[in-house]
């Protein structure tokens, strides 16, 4: 059977001839991943709120991370293109970064809510100012983030797209964020996952255990 999969890497294909999996390998190639969006991925994308993206630098060192906005904050442009936003952060620009060096990059859509269902898109992203005419005379219907101007925006040209299965997608229900209350134990966000000093630990590790952080309640 050949299969419409555009690359089915090495690795993969080792890996199937040695568990016994290529037939059903070649099944899932021929009927779930598509080389260009199908009407029901752009639909789907569309009510989505949320993305998580993997990139990797130029050596192949990886980094995942997520974006979220109003759903439809990912644009289909056509169904080879997306794009989405990238606003002021933490200046670090770990994603961004990566995408300069090495284009490559998987998105992943999850329903957690109705259907249970996700979608991987794989592809390549460049870089593009918000003047550029790629994205200035593009019909972008969701201002993601009002009051805010992009920095830049992550323009993508999908290589395939395929379904992530129901199973084990765990159900998850909407609801406003809680207001925080100032005066429960919790860190500010730049030192949540910060070593407290030496002296809020205090004695700490006297029987060979880690210290309890008093930050946070047990």
């Amino acid at each position: 059977m050949t299969s419409p999969h555009p690359i089915p890497s090495p690795g993969e294909r080792a890996l199937q001839a040695h568990l016994g999996t290529a037939e059903r390998a070649n099944s899932f190639y021929s009927r779930q991943v598509h080389p260009v969006l199908t009407a029901p991925m752009v639909d789907f994308i569309a009510r989505q709120s949320m993305v998580f993206l993997s990139t990797a630098d130029a050596a192949g060192r990886c980094d995942s991370s997520f974006r979220a906005g109003p759903p439809g904050f990912v644009t289909v442009l056509d169904d080879r293109t997306l794009a989405y936003p990238e606003y002021r952060g933490n200046g670090v620009m770990a994603s961004a970064g990566n995408i300069a060096e090495n284009p490559h990059v998987g998105l992943l859509f999850m329903d957690f809510t109705h259907h249970h269902i996700g979608l991987h898109v794989n592809g390549t992203a460049g870089l593009l100012a918000p003047a550029d005419p790629r994205i200035a005379h593009a019909r972008i219907p969701v201002d993601s983030a009002p009051g805010r101007q992009p920095e830049l925006w992550v323009h993508i040209t999908v290589h395939e797209a395929y379904v992530h299965c129901s199973k084990h997608i765990p159900h998850l229900e909407p609801a406003s964020r809680p207001r925080r209350d100032e005066s429960a134990q919790r860190p500010k966000d730049s030192d949540y996952f910060v070593a407290p000093p030496a002296d809020l630990l205090g004695a700490g590790n006297q029987n060979g255990h880690m210290a309890h952080d008093p930050r946070f309640p047990r």
